[in-house]
């Protein structure tokens, strides 16, 4: 009987160790295994899968002026406070093989492209009209139906200006490196990032 429960877990063992085994090869199919070698090619897969990184987003608020020249005189001056979110991340498409660096003892070396941004969206709820007037000597002047339409898109250029003096494109670079690290720790490798033009 004895002779038996040994022969039993015997034969338990290997199947568990076969198992194992098995689900080794499921799980880490690129380069999870210590003995395995890094494959630049694998690692560009495994971080494009994160495709267009948007990494980080700004709220910003800011009051712009618009003015629109009447002919043969005079003006019309619109004051808008706008509102919008300005999205930024690294477009990931552009990351080659040439990109990846195979250090040793499972270390990488990952030459990112640089921080852009990414959009602009203007939140129409929080846009509105704060002064709107033309020149005072010209009161018979109508005012331009357009104007407020030509005023949200210069105020894109001010906001995104805004964002860039606040740092956006640094956190983006920030938050991206952490999240291609974590990713790549996952497959058992370690991640050093530096930036490319």
């Amino acid at each position: 009987m004895q002779k038996r429960w040994v022969g039993l877990g015997v034969a338990v063992g290997f199947f568990l160790a076969f198992v194992i085994l098995l689900g080794w090869k499921i799980i880490v199919p690129h380069f999870g295994g210590a003995s395995q070698t890094l494959d630049s090619q694998a690692v560009v897969k495994e971080i494009r899968s994160l495709s267009e990184l948007i990494s980080v987003k700004y709220t910003v608020q800011k009051v712009v002026g618009f003015e629109e020249k009447k002919i043969p005189f005079g003006t019309e001056k619109i004051l808008l406070i706008v509102q919008a979110e300005v999205l930024a991340g690294i477009d990931l498409s552009r990351l080659s093989p040439k990109d990846v660096e195979i250090l040793r003892d499972r270390r990488i070396k990952i030459t990112l492209p640089p921080p852009k941004i990414v959009h602009v969206v203007i939140d129409d709820k929080e846009t509105k009209v704060w002064d709107r007037q033309v020149t005072w000597w010209t009161p018979w002047v109508p005012y331009n139906p357009d104007l407020e339409r030509q005023a949200r898109l210069a105020a894109k250029d001010s906001i995104e200006k805004a964002a860039l003096e606040m740092g956006i494109l640094g956190q983006a670079k920030r938050n991206a490196e952490v999240t291609i690290r974590s990713l790549l720790e996952t497959l058992g490798v370690q991640a050093i990032t530096t930036e490319g033009t």
